[in-house]
């Protein structure tokens, strides 16, 4: 089992976008960084992560579960799109994308400021100054820390794996 944190602005896609989504599910699409790209190539269907929401109110707002592993893009080859990409081909899909469920939206988000004050999460990717992938490894130590500080506000089952 991984451990991940996706990153989004709630004025792009919040996290009453995935609820509403069908089935509480929704594509992760739209990331335009080789680094990101390739940590979604390694995710492994039944992986969890944290669903993070950036900007004015950055906090951790509910954990997912990677449902569906890495698959193009499509977004990449749609010149409509936002995240229309010129040089992605079908042969060459460039970008991908997972699918990611709603397992469990916390009663209580976790503020990076609060996050920030955990001397347990240091280290901790989303904490080092200057981060900014859109989607980024947590280790297991860091991911438990955080559950247990969400557990504290709600109780919460982790799907088996």
């Amino acid at each position: 089992m991984q451990y991940w944190l996706f990153k989004t602005e709630p004025g792009c896609f919040s996290l009453d976008d995935l609820v509403f989504s069908p089935n509480a599910t929704t594509s992760w699409d739209g990331v335009r960084n080789y680094q990101a790209r390739n940590l979604m190539q390694s995710m492994k269907k039944g992986d969890l992560g944290f669903f993070y929401h950036s900007g004015k109110k950055p906090e951790i707002v509910a954990l997912v579960e990677v449902v569906r592993e890495a698959y193009p893009d499509h977004t990449a080859q749609d010149p409509k799109n936002r995240h229309y990409d010129e040089k992605a081909t079908p042969e060459n899909p460039r970008w991908y994308m997972v699918d990611v469920k709603l397992v469990s939206r916390f009663n209580r988000p976790i503020p990076l400021e609060e996050l920030r004050k955990q001397p347990e999460l240091e280290g901790m990717e989303l904490l080092r100054r200057g981060s900014r992938l859109s989607v980024q490894p947590v280790e297991e130590r860091f991911f438990r820390h955080i559950m247990n500080m969400v557990k504290k506000d709600q109780d919460i089952t982790l799907p088996s794996a």
